[in-house]
């Protein structure tokens, strides 16, 4: 992997992206890196022009879903060069997922080094303003094809990049979630712990209907009792209760182990929160609100970093957090990532992987 091969684009698209507005993966990079997996071993990939792919009407991820990614993001270090934060999380992550599907791991040191070439050479595409940054998209999907129900036995892995802002319209400001209670998304033993395309296919209807009402996304419950909260279909969920920092714990394997979720926890011990990787039903959060001990919730997660959270419902009961306000915690958990990630606070713990360029 130390000399991937790179064919440059002679079109590049840049001059086309309103830097303005770039919302959420709505711009795409130059370039792409490919790794093909035939006669059971990767082979070396190469980094080319970012374009369309051929596929057949057979293509087996078509039919039957066998598809994991990832998301990471790069960052402009203040000091110069670029940071990408915690890559070595999100590859165990990608394998572990491929692993629940049947597709093969891919090496992390050359996830991680394949990551670091591509970004050198789309570094132009990396946004220069404070809070944006480049999204870095690895999907592995089984590339045979066939019609019959089992696994592939060809893979390609495509990493891609996007320039972008916030994951949500609303920013740092408060959005509103609502509490799911007619679907499910994850049971126990099955595809909650992995990302996968068929995890996300199962959230979208329910998130389609929390969208019609006002709603940014939905707070999954679990799916044997529809008790306990599990978490918000594009993110970690974070509950500040009595000054304890309440998450579920990731032992049912129903939700996603979030790198942000990791980071959060971290350095909450380290500040000396009381923190809490527990069951929490949805009745407690309602019960701690009327209580007054309900301070504040929000959401982890690549893309939106931290998200606070200012209104929940729940069937007929609907609360405001914090008077719809941004918490300290939630305000101190952002302020110090994204310090982190920008080469504005020190990385004590050696996430970022630092590239001059």
């Amino acid at each position: 992997m130390a000399n991937i091969k790179i064919t440059r684009t002679q079109n590049s698209r840049i001059g086309t992206v309103d830097w303005n507005n770039l919302g959420f993966g709505v711009y795409f990079s130059d370039h792409m890196f490919i790794a093909e997996y035939k006669n059971n071993q990767w082979n070396e990939g190469e980094i080319m022009p970012y374009g369309p792919l051929p596929m057949e009407p057979g293509l087996c991820t078509l039919h039957y879903g066998q598809s994991i990614f990832e998301g990471l993001k790069a960052f402009r270090n203040v000091s110069g060069g670029m940071n990408i934060f915690r890559p070595d999380m999100n590859a165990k992550r990608l394998n572990h997922s491929g692993s629940r599907v049947c597709i093969p791991a891919y090496d992390i040191k050359n996830n991680i080094e394949a990551i670091i070439e591509l970004v050198k050479v789309d570094r132009d595409w990396i946004p220069q303003q404070r809070g944006h940054s480049l999204y870095i998209r690895p999907v592995i999907f089984g590339s045979s094809n066939f019609l019959g129900v089992h696994s592939s036995s060809e893979y390609l892995l495509i990493i891609m990049t996007s320039p972008v802002a916030s994951y949500y319209p609303e920013g740092l400001n408060p959005v509103k979630i609502m509490v799911a209670s007619e679907y499910v998304r994850a049971v126990r033993g099955g595809l909650g712990s992995a990302k996968t395309a068929a995890n996300y296919a199962a959230s979208l209807l329910a998130s389609a209907k929390a969208k019609e009402q006002g709603y940014a996304q939905v707070l999954w419950l679990d799916a044997v009792t529809r008790n306990f909260v599990d978490e918000v279909g594009a993110m970690n969920i974070m509950f500040v209760i009595d000054n304890e920092l309440i998450t579920p714990p990731l032992v049912q394997g129903t939700i996603l182990a979030g790198v942000t979720r990791d980071t959060v926890l971290t350095l909450a011990r380290e500040w000396g929160m009381k923190v809490s990787e527990r069951a929490l039903e949805i009745a407690e959060v309602f019960e701690a609100n009327e209580k007054g001990k309900l301070q504040e919730i929000f959401g982890t997660g690549t893309a939106a970093i931290i998200s606070p959270v200012g209104q929940l419902a729940y069937k007929d009961k609907n609360i405001i957090i914090n008077e719809s306000k941004i918490g300290p915690i939630a305000q101190k958990m952002y302020d110090t990532i994204t310090g982190i990630q920008y080469g504005e606070i020190e990385d004590k713990h050696g996430w970022n992987i630092h590239v001059d360029l």
